[in-house]
């Protein structure tokens, strides 16, 4: 790693950053709502937004600075087995293709700000909507942690807060300067801001991959040499060379499926889906967003070049900055630079604004204040995305970043319990909401024991996302083990309660609302009778 601060790259992301500040503020203005103090404006943009706009908005929400960090850090680190995130990004278009223009149909109709609101509207349950919203408050706090870590990462490569006996406010003082931004704009104009920053984050990032896949390989001696590197490497760490072992095949397979199922659980894909003005727009949205898994195919083979380019970091996650460091001109890195920088703003704006509307909509006004207005949601959830982001800083800059990275991945084990509530109630009402419940708490419970239980060589406990596979004695994704039991509960106990007659709540949906669009006569935003009595 180069010493000192590499003045030119700085300058050159500190104006891209300047940029998107005073777009942030700006796109309080764009688009500017007659009533802001509701969360359909601050926290969906109005739902008025078309194709492009959510294509950019999902995209900055699904492919992050963490991606872009993480993803050829493992190939750096752990070889081909990386690459799970390909085929998973894969799976994830046509299942959601089948689910997600229903969930905007049934929410647009009765006015539901969250999957929480429509598990306790289609399930008569609020038992159920609580751990909905929980599960999804904690499986998104250490995501918007790791896109902290994905700045820190860039900054510490260009030199920026000083070395490991700097005062720690010194070294973390550009991180928390950047975070006071995000902060900043994220109160002030809500879902509008990542919307309109996404737009300069995702075009940096098609051109910086655009550039590094032919600059970078031509430097090194062409593709060959850049694949013949990286076969002697794993092939010397006995790492299965370009192609997982066979005792990793299992694993592989079942994280990248698990991956598949979870990915549109978390509450920030959902509330960029919201926010769209159209079901066709959900639907066009399905079938491009797969152009992200080419860029994502292509942004994994850096993590062969940092090999050929014989790059050496402690930490993985710093393999890829450091790569661009070596290899760019200094204002071409810190072009790549500020594009991992924004693809953390974005991301971690929008989770921190659905972290905030789930705990307004199903916890503080379900359980707290019944009776608040419009406006009292608002500023609640106004704050409420401050303290999720103070959560996520101190996460940060208190705990080794490992930490933070294998609490995701236990985020993610968490996320996918969730599924056989919002999904299995967008196609059935067959399951009873005590089975739900029930194999909810089954997955959650066996996936953090299971989890609690990997060592890796930096920790004792949640040291990784893989254990053996009980009754089939492969290494498999310990969420998709979780999620089997999830399943097989809830289908159970559902046989039961319904012979033995137990309530099953009041269903205020009805099957045409799942196929309405914004232009089908008769169809207006109805509020939930838990939201009734407010001003919107």
């Amino acid at each position: 790693m180069n010493d000192g601060v590499n003045g030119v790259a700085l300058t050159v992301f500190i104006l891209f950053f300047l940029a998107v500040t005073v777009m942030g503020f700006l796109a309080a203005r764009w688009r500017k709502a007659e009533n802001e103090h509701s969360l359909d404006e601050w926290g969906l943009g109005g739902r008025s937004f078309g194709t492009w706009i959510t294509w950019f908005l999902l995209g900055g929400d699904l492919y992050t600075a963490y991606t872009f960090v993480a993803v050829p850090a493992a190939i750096y680190a752990a070889g081909a087995a990386g690459f799970f995130a390909v085929p998973y990004t894969i799976l994830v278009y046509p299942l959601i293709f089948t689910f997600l223009p229903r969930l905007w149909s049934v929410s647009h109709k009765h006015g539901y700000v969250t999957t929480s609101d429509f598990v306790r509207g289609r399930f008569g349950s609020k038992g159920l909507s609580l751990a909905v919203a929980v599960t999804g408050i904690l499986a998104t706090m250490p995501y918007i942690a790791l896109q902290l870590v994905g700045i820190q990462a860039v900054l510490d490569v260009m030199g920026v807060g000083g070395g490991e006996n700097t005062n720690w406010f010194v070294k973390d003082l550009p991180l928390l300067i950047a975070f006071g931004v995000l902060a900043a704009y994220t109160y002030s104009s809500g879902l509008r801001a990542p919307a309109l920053i996404a737009f300069v984050k995702d075009t940096l990032i098609y051109i910086v991959i655009a550039v590094a896949i032919i600059y970078i390989p031509i430097k090194l001696g062409g593709f060959d040499d850049v694949f013949g590197a990286a076969s002697e490497k794993y092939t010397a760490a006995k790492a299965g060379g370009l192609v997982p072992l066979e005792a990793g095949q299992w694993t592989y397979a079942t994280l990248a499926l698990g991956s598949a199922l979870a990915l549109f659980m978390y509450p920030h894909s959902i509330t960029a889906t919201l926010s769209s003005r159209s079901r066709e727009v959900i639907r066009r949205n399905t079938t491009i967003l797969p152009l992200y898994s080419l860029m994502l195919g292509l942004l994994a083979l850096l993590g062969f070049m940092a090999i050929a380019a014989g790059v050496k970091v402690t930490n993985p996650q710093l393999a890829i900055p450091q790569l661009f460091e070596d290899m760019f001109p200094d204002w071409f890195a810190g072009v790549a630079f500020a594009a991992i920088g924004i693809g953390a703003l974005v991301p971690a704006a929008i989770m921190s604004i659905a972290a905030a509307n789930l705990f307004t909509r199903n916890i503080y006004k379900d359980f707290i204040k019944p009776d608040a207005t419009a406006a009292q949601e608002t500023k609640v959830s106004k704050l409420v995305s401050l303290l999720v982001k103070v959560g996520a800083l101190v996460f940060v800059l208190t705990m080794d970043k490992t930490v933070a990275i294998n609490f995701q991945l236990l985020g993610g084990i968490w996320i996918l319990q969730t599924f056989p509530a919002l999904v299995g109630g967008l196609f059935t009402r067959w399951f009873h909401r005590w089975a739900l419940l029930a194999g909810w708490a089954v997955g959650m419970v066996y996936g953090t024991f299971a989890a609690y239980g990997v060592a890796s060589p930096t920790q004792k406990h949640f040291g990784g996302s893989a254990k053996e596979i009980p009754g089939i004695g492969e290494i498999g994704y310990i969420g998709l083990t979780a999620f089997v039991l999830n399943v097989a509960v809830t289908v159970i106990l559902t046989f039961v309660l319904k012979a033995a007659n137990a309530p099953d709540g009041v269903d205020e949906t009805s099957p045409e609302d799942y196929t309405a669009d914004a232009g089908d006569p008769g169809v207006e935003v109805e509020l939930p009778p838990a939201t009734a009595g407010t001003s919107h």
